[in-house]
C-alpha cells in the first residue's frame, strides 16, 4: 500500500439491491495517468465517484470494501478534506457562472472559508492557470466571467479550479466528450503534463484517447474489473478475450 497513492480493495458499490461494482482491486501508482475504460453503464464513472465519496450522496447509494488514499481509509475521512485531496473534473465543463475566472480558481479557498493574503491567492491564482495551460490565455481578463471563455478553456479552467487545492489525485470524468477535436487535442496534452506533479483517474469512452494519454489502463465489463495493465501491453496483447473484443469494437 506504501508505494500506491490510491488502492481500492474488495470494493462493491450498490444503488439500493443493484450492485454497481463488484469486488474491485486495484492500485494506482503516483505520477501516472491510469484509464478507466469500457462500455456505458458498467461502472466506471460510479468508481471514481466513491473514490472521492459522492457516490454516497445519491438517496440509496452504498459500499463496502475499502479505498485507501496512501495508508489513509477514504472513507474515515472528512468528505470535504478528502475532496481537496482528490479533485474531480466532470464531463461538462462547469464553472461557477456568476463568478470570474480568478474566483473561479480560488472557490475552493472561499468555499472551505480558508483565508490566505491577497498576494497568495495572485500566486495561486496564476500557477493554477498555467498549470492548465490557460494563463497566456486569460491574464488579461482575469475578473471576466468564466461562462465568456470558449467549452475548451472552461474545462481547462476547472482543471485549474481542482489543481488550485493542490490534489493529489485528480479524477476526470470523460473531461473531453462535450469538445470539439482541437479542444480535445489541448486537454490530453495537458494530461501528459499534468502527470509530472499529480496522479490522474480517467475515464473514458474513446479508446484511441486511453492509448495516446495513459501509462495504465483498466477494463471494467458489468461492474467487474476484467483486466488492468499498462496500456501499451493491454492493447497490444489483451489476456482476456472480453478486453481484446471490446478493444477491436465487437461491443461497447
Amino acid at each position: 500500500m506504501e508505494s500506491s497513492v490510491l488502492t481500492v480493495k474488495d470494493f462493491s458499490a450498490f444503488f439500493g439491491d443493484n450492485r454497481i461494482l463488484k469486488d474491485i482491486n486495484i492500485s494506482i501508482s503516483d505520477n501516472l495517468v491510469t484509464a478507466l475504460m469500457g462500455p456505458s453503464g458498467c461502472g466506471k464513472t460510479t468508481l471514481i465517484r466513491c473514490v472521492n465519496r459522492m457516490h454516497e450522496l445519491i438517496p440509496g447509494a452504498k459500499v463496502s470494501g475499502k479505498i485507501y488514499l496512501r495508508e489513509d481509509d477514504v472513507y474515515s475521512m472528512e468528505p470535504i478534506l478528502l475532496r481537496r485531496k482528490i479533485g474531480m473534473v466532470f464531463q461538462k465543463p462547469n464553472p461557477f457562472p456568476m463568478m470570474s475566472i480568478y474566483d473561479n480558481v480560488i472557490a475552493g479557498y472561499k468555499l472551505n472559508g480558508i483565508r490566505l493574503r491577497k498576494d497568495e491567492f495572485d500566486t495561486i491564482v496564476e500557477k493554477s492557470l498555467r498549470g492548465a495551460a490557460l494563463w497566456n490565455e486569460v491574464k488579461d481578463a482575469l475578473h471576466r466571467k468564466g461562462t465568456f471563455l470558449s467549452g475548451g478553456q472552461q474545462q481547462r479552467l476547472c482543471i485549474a479550479r481542482a489543481l488550485a487545492m493542490n490534489p493529489e489525485i485528480l479524477l476526470l470524468d470523460e473531461p473531453t466528450s462535450a469538445l470539439d477535436p482541437k479542444s480535445t487535442a489541448h486537454i490530453e496534452e495537458l494530461i501528459v503534463e499534468l502527470k509530472k506533479s499529480v496522479t490522474m483517474l480517467l475515464v473514458t469512452h474513446n479508446i484511441a484517447q486511453a492509448a495516446r494519454v495513459s501509462d495504465f489502463t483498466a477494463f471494467i465489463y458489468l461492474g467487474e474489473l476484467i483486466e488492468f495493465g499498462p496500456t501499451e501491453k493491454m492493447f497490444t496483447v489483451p489476456k482476456d478475450k472480453r478486453t481484446e473484443e471490446y478493444l477491436t469494437g465487437k461491443f461497447g
